[in-house]
């Protein structure tokens, strides 16, 4: 999980925040097809991009033709640490970063995740020597008695 927040330029004080729980890939940026959209002259239509591997550690990847930095320096490509707070372009939106970690995949959802990565077969493969006999009934008939 991350969350972002964005920053009152002079103060430092929390402006708006944005969560995601369950997505890999964050986008930041003026176009509206970001995950999160922030107006401003010097922030790229597609300025940030924030990605999580499958070891879920997040990285921050600048777009941005006017640079993306964390306290001052240009970044290109960096792991993002939580608390951090980078800057769009030199005088643009300042974000926080809150980085936590899941918590560990339990026994019983990685036996559900390789189940699922199992598949159906497409037909039975089960033999019927593999299950018990099954129990016959046999109902008996009385014979018939006739009286004479």
């Amino acid at each position: 999980m991350i969350t972002l927040t964005l920053l009152h330029p002079h103060q430092s004080i929390p402006l708006k925040r944005w969560t995601f729980e369950d997505d890999i890939v964050v986008r930041i940026g003026r176009a509206p097809d970001n995950h999160v959209v922030l107006y401003s002259a010097v922030v790229s239509r597609y300025h940030l991009e924030l990605h999580c591997d499958d070891k879920r550690q997040w990285y921050l990847v600048n777009l941005g033709t006017n640079g993306t930095y964390l306290e001052d320096s240009p970044i290109e490509e960096i792991p993002a640490t939580d608390g951090s707070i980078v800057r769009l372009a030199r005088t643009g939106p300042q974000i926080q970063l809150h980085v936590s970690k899941p918590p560990p995949v339990s026994p019983a959802q990685k036996l559900l995740k390789h189940l699922q990565d199992r598949g159906t077969p497409d037909e039975d493969t089960t033999s019927e020597e593999s299950f018990p006999p099954a129990t016959q009934v046999v109902q008996e008939s009385s014979p018939e008695v006739s009286s004479d």
